[in-house]
């Protein structure tokens, strides 16, 4: 499939995003025409990040405006849709959940709903979540298991997923859906979540703070690995459409260990001791999550291709290099 994208029309939402840049990256390498959707014109943005602003189109506008996401899809003859648009962070969710709601929940059923009366859309690739599935005692997460997301975050996910399947069953719209791990990578400039706030930290010389006692098990895979699996998911849409697919490592950590990890491989194990302040408030952590990816391997030969140490090492020094030259 060399040539598959070659000269097709894409729609991404949440582009601005790292995990949406990194996916209109590879579009783009591929030669696809990108369409991005912008909400905000903040500085750090992941377009600029990785140049790629001159290469695509970017509309201005919100997830939530249904008549515009009907005019792009129309307008521009949009082939495949990424829906990658969502409010991502936990604590803000937390405390306002109701602008959560509106991004996560109704800016999904108004953009699929203009799939649905698309006569180009071919394939739509929504975002859900690991978060979907909430709280289970046996683990790790199969693609069987109940939604039971009960957080703001947690719930909007498992709304998006039951929405996006619920259009392809219903209609024959041609959906398919994501539930990934906790994903991290260059290029993540949300540095409320773990990865990033900890490499900035560190970097900083200052300690890192673990918001929570440190014991929570993840999982964790590289955002290189997770673009792939969009593509691929797209590519191979009438193979998949209705259905939902795991994408994690096999490789989980604890909280704790995955920053002194980064500590370690960021040269300061000697010098650096993380801060652990268990959070009390709403919004505590939930023991474990992690994920099967037997689906998707035995389905489509998916499998992660980057080991976490590997890849917090690259990362590391894309921070080191961006934070030094910023």
């Amino acid at each position: 499939m060399n040539n598959f994208w070659k000269d097709r029309t894409v729609f991404i939402t949440g582009s601005t995003g790292f995990v949406g840049a990194h996916i209109a990256s590879a579009l783009l390498d591929k030669g696809a025409h990108v369409v991005c959707l912008q909400r905000d014109a903040i500085h750090l943005n992941s377009l600029d990040l990785f140049k790629l602003r001159n290469r695509v189109d970017v509309i201005q506008g919100t997830i939530e405006d249904g008549t515009l996401m009907e005019r792009i899809i129309t307008e521009y003859e949009v082939d495949s849709v990424f829906h990658l648009a969502a409010q991502a962070i936990v604590g803000a969710a937390n405390r306002s959940p109701l602008s959560t709601f509106e991004s996560n929940i109704r800016g999904t059923y108004l953009l699929l709903e203009a799939c649905r009366r698309s006569e180009t859309v071919k394939r739509v690739v929504v975002a859900s979540s690991d978060k979907a599935y909430g709280s289970h005692t046996n683990l790790p997460y199969t693609e069987e298991f109940p939604l039971h997301g009960l957080f703001p975050y947690d719930a909007s996910k498992a709304c998006t997923d039951i929405l996006a399947r619920s259009f392809a069953h219903t209609y024959g719209t041609p959906v398919v859906v994501t539930r990934f791990a906790n994903i991290y990578g260059p290029g993540d400039t949300n540095f409320s979540r773990v990865v990033p706030g900890t490499i900035k930290a560190v970097l900083q010389n200052e300690r890192p703070l673990i918001r929570s006692d440190g014991t929570p098990v993840r999982e964790f895979v590289h955002v290189s690995d997770v673009a792939r699996g969009y593509l691929l998911l797209a590519e191979r849409i009438s193979e998949v459409s209705g259905q939902a697919f795991n994408f994690g490592t096999g490789e989980v950590v604890q909280i704790q260990d995955l920053v002194r990890r980064i500590i370690r491989l960021a040269g300061k194990e000697k010098t650096l001791e993380p801060i652990i302040a268990l959070e009390t408030k709403i919004g505590r952590e939930i023991d474990a999550q992690y994920l099967s990816v037997d689906k998707i391997h035995a389905k489509l030969g998916w499998r992660a291709e980057i080991p976490l140490e590997q890849g917090l090492a690259q990362t590391i020094e894309w921070y080191r290099s961006h934070l030094a030259s910023s």
